[in-house]
């Protein structure tokens, strides 16, 4: 009994002296010197630094660095803030790549500036007609629930067109063309087409004949809709797919003039493999959209609409 106790008491001992070297606890890593001064410089050369315009027509650009929305008529020697939030250009159910402006919702030219975007479930246009120097804000459309597709254009100083789409419940959407005829102050809503299917492209060609083309998930063949009274009604147009370019031609753009008649690009699908995919349709109609008859195929670097 005795040398079981004294063993324990050697035991209590020995922890009483290693004890407090085994538990004691390693010092903490001291946090990595925060350069304040060096941090605050860097900001300050960020936004020292001069704007990179991206160009849209000679020496007239855009930049969205540094969270704003800057116009530059000089090849970026002066700058020019828009009075918009640039989280407001993005906003909706589609929001880009928020590194460019989105395709078809500003024109920028040396009379006009004007960006489309949603203010809730209003969509609004921003214009300028002096470089900037003064804005205006109009109404577009109220009630477009989740802004998705957004186009703007003007044919004419005082005739243009914005094509709007949204409500998107998975494949099908409301979609219209609202037009202007008074530089944009004020905007009315053409006639629908009936059509609920995804909107891939939409315009006017002047101002009586106007295009809305459907189908982006997979479509099967163009389905493009006309109208030639401003939008009062709208029809189907009939497009002939030669034998060989079935399911291969299938995404219609916006048509245009050309000539002594109109001509439109059709595109292969999202799936789409023909000759790399890249390789469009170009077709053309004699009797104002109604019928389309295949003219060529085109390289992507060949289109001049």
């Amino acid at each position: 009994m005795k040398p079981l106790l004294i063993v324990t008491a050697i035991l209590m001992f020995a922890g009483l002296i290693t004890g407090p070297f085994i538990f004691e606890k390693s010092p903490r890593p001291k946090p990595p010197t925060i350069d304040t001064a060096r941090n605050q410089e860097i900001l300050e050369e960020r936004e020292s630094a001069p704007l990179q315009p991206t160009e849209i027509e000679g020496s007239i650009g855009y930049s969205l660095e540094k969270d704003k929305l800057h116009l530059t008529y000089d090849n970026g020697d002066s700058w020019t803030e828009v009075p918009i939030e640039k989280d407001q250009l993005f906003q909706g159910e589609y929001n880009g790549s928020q590194e460019e402006l989105m395709e078809g919702s500003y024109v920028l030219t040396k009379d006009r500036a004007s960006f489309l975007y949603a203010a809730g479930e209003t969509a609004v246009l921003l214009t300028s007609l002096d470089k900037g120097e003064t804005w205006e804000e109009t109404v577009v459309a109220n009630q477009i629930s989740g802004l998705r597709f957004r186009k703007i254009d003007f044919i004419e100083d005082s005739f243009g067109y914005a094509v709007l789409s949204g409500g998107r419940t998975m494949s099908s959407e409301l979609s219209t063309i609202y037009l202007t005829k008074d530089g944009g102050e004020t905007w009315q809503e053409t006639e629908s087409s009936g059509v609920q299917r995804l909107l891939y492209d939409g315009g006017f060609v002047d101002k009586n004949l106007g295009f809305l083309s459907y189908g982006t998930l997979n479509p099967e063949e163009p389905t493009l809709y006309y109208t030639d009274d401003g939008g009062v009604s709208w029809h189907t147009s009939h497009v002939e797919i030669p034998e060989q370019y079935e399911r291969v031609f299938v995404m219609a753009k916006l048509p245009f003039k050309e000539n002594d008649h109109l001509a439109v690009y059709i595109e292969q699908g999202p799936n789409g493999d023909y000759n790399g995919g890249l390789v469009q349709g170009k077709f053309i109609s004699a009797d104002n959209g109604q019928t389309w008859e295949f003219d060529e195929e085109v390289q992507p670097d060949e289109i001049t609409d």
